[in-house]
């Protein structure tokens, strides 16, 4: 794999956001939790949860469950460390979540501007299975080592939602709802996730790529994606040559200036320089979680 380590620092330097320097730094041994814990405080509202760009197409300050996603990613990678930050995110969802248990989509903008349509005009009545299974799936992750994230009411009714609607699924889900959904399953330790993952699966092509419909010209989903780590569930749902050549897709994508980038469209200039930040981190972390760089 032919990964140039060393440029990376400066590409985050020009690109990246603190809270993703921070990251990169805590992945490599150079940082500590604590360092990125203050960068994730900037984005955070005195409700307990998180705004202002956290989620780089949803630009507007107040907490949104899109951006909840994001710090339960933060919360993830500091462990075995923890925040009391992160239950009190559990506190917040606990506060919009609807009667039957999942998330809106979005809630109402108090500032539009350089946020993408499809968050602006999300519906705060209707559940979204979308975004409650990628924010829950996160912070089943931070519960494997966060007590209080993992005995928390909120993630008991948001998982009890998801397992329900993922079960009830007839039509075949939306791109990002399939992925989402995997993420779930793959993160949840409960008795029906096996069989319900092996259903999506089959929703998979055997290459792993599943285009996304009106998205850009060549967005897509791949493997890794889906089974971005060794050892997990969703892992089973790719032959082992699939995910050993999207690794070598993975590492081939770094771009010149060092950093990688997205297909998926760009909204806003602030979006477009974060998201790639944040894009560079998570390929790294993947090749390492792979044992590549």
């Amino acid at each position: 794999m032919n990964v140039n380590l060393s440029l990376i620092p400066g590409f985050l330097a020009g690109h990246g956001r603190v809270l993703d320097r921070r990251r990169y730094d805590l992945l490599t041994g150079a940082g500590d939790a604590a360092g990125v814990l203050a960068a994730l405080e900037g984005y955070r509202n005195a409700d307990g949860g998180y705004g202002w760009g956290l989620e780089p197409d949803l630009r507007s300050p107040e907490s949104q469950p899109g951006a909840a996603l994001h710090a339960f990613e933060a919360f993830e990678e500091i462990g075995p460390v923890t925040s009391p930050h992160a239950a009190a995110l559990c506190d917040w969802l606990d506060s919009v979540t609807l009667p039957d248990g999942g998330l809106p989509f979005s809630l109402p903008l108090t500032l539009s501007t350089a946020t993408a349509p499809w968050w602006a005009g999300g519906d705060a009545t209707t559940s979204s299975l979308q975004i409650t299974a990628v924010t829950a799936a996160a912070a089943h992750r931070v519960a494997a080592h966060d007590p209080a994230v993992a005995a928390h009411p909120w993630l008991e009714k948001a998982t009890r939602y998801c397992l329900g609607t993922i079960q009830a699924l007839e039509e075949p889900p939306s791109a990002y709802v399939l992925l989402f959904a995997v993420h779930f399953l793959d993160s949840v330790d409960d008795p029906r996730t096996a069989g319900l993952l092996k259903r999506l699966g089959g929703r998979i092509p055997e290459d792993g790529r599943v285009p996304v419909a009106g998205g850009t010209e060549n967005e897509a989903l791949r493997p890794l994606d889906f089974a971005p780590l060794p050892g997990r569930p969703a892992r089973d749902l790719f032959d082992p040559e699939v995910i050993a050549a999207d690794l070598v897709r993975l590492a081939g994508e770094q771009q010149d200036d060092g950093g990688w980038t997205v297909d998926y469209a760009r909204i806003s200039p602030a979006g477009s320089l974060e998201w790639r930040g944040a894009a560079t981190v998570n390929a790294v972390r993947i090749l390492r979680a792979n044992g590549l760089v």
